[in-house]
Formats: C-alpha cells, structure tokens, sequence
C-alpha cells in the first residue's frame, strides 16, 4: 500500500487541495492531537460536515478522519519527537488499526510542512517497516 503524508503550514488551501487531488487521495487521516485548535479555519475540524477542513476536502470529494489517538502527547517538551518515536515504537500495533481501515489511498495530516519536523514521521517509519510505502506531499 502506498500512502501520503502532507502538512498544511503555510500552504493556501487551494495548494493543499491541489497536492490531494492530484495523488487521488481519497481520504486525509488527521493525526493531530487537537484538530480543533487550528488557528488557519480552513484547516479548524470543528465536527460539523458543512464548515472548516471537513468542508474544504468535501468539496473536493476527499475523506476526512480526525484519529486523535495517533496526535503528539508529547508537544511541549523539547525532545517531543523522540519520545512520540518511543511511543509509537511501543503502541503502534495498538493505535494504527482505524488508521488502516481507512479508504485508501490516505494522507496523514498535521500542520508541520516538513514531515521530518513532525511526528507524523514516527507513524511513517512504522508503517514503512511493515512494508507500505510512504510519500511526503
């Protein structure tokens, strides 16, 4: 299975919307911790269908899935990173299982631009160590 992996920082929406269509991703696994806190409102998941990045990836017939089970509990501390690393070393098997029942192909989502600079790489490796392949939009 390939899937993608893409960050909205500093991308306008359209970009973003753009980058999705054009790798035919059918559904955008959002793995922030709370997606609810976005301050850019096109990418604010508010739970209602008609509004914020639910709207902007309906619009566009792409899937949405908040899994905030797979967010950094971790932001705050100065080596985040590495301990979301250990954490998803010791739970992913856990916490990965709606991530794969999801319509393929998925994109995961958080705000970071630059996948290394953000735990959606964790997820990434993991998955990639089990055989999938990863690409970054």
């Amino acid at each position: 299975m390939t899937f993608y992996t893409i960050g909205y920082g500093g991308r306008p929406p359209a970009e973003f919307v753009r980058l999705l269509t054009g790798t035919g991703v059918r559904t955008v696994a959002d793995v922030r911790l709370r997606p609810d806190r976005s301050s850019m409102g096109s990418y604010k998941y508010t739970g209602k269908p008609g509004t914020g990045i639910e709207k902007l990836l309906a619009d566009a017939g792409i899937g949405y899935a908040s899994l905030p089970e797979l967010g950094n509990l971790f932001l705050g501390f100065d080596n985040s990173l590495t301990r979301y690393a250990a954490f998803i070393e010791r739970t992913a098997d856990l916490l990965v299982g709606r991530l794969l029942e999801l319509p393929q192909p998925f994109c995961l989502l958080c705000a970071e631009k630059r996948a290394d600079e953000c735990h959606r790489k964790a997820i990434v490796d993991y998955l990639v160590t089990r055989g999938h392949e990863a690409r970054h939009l």
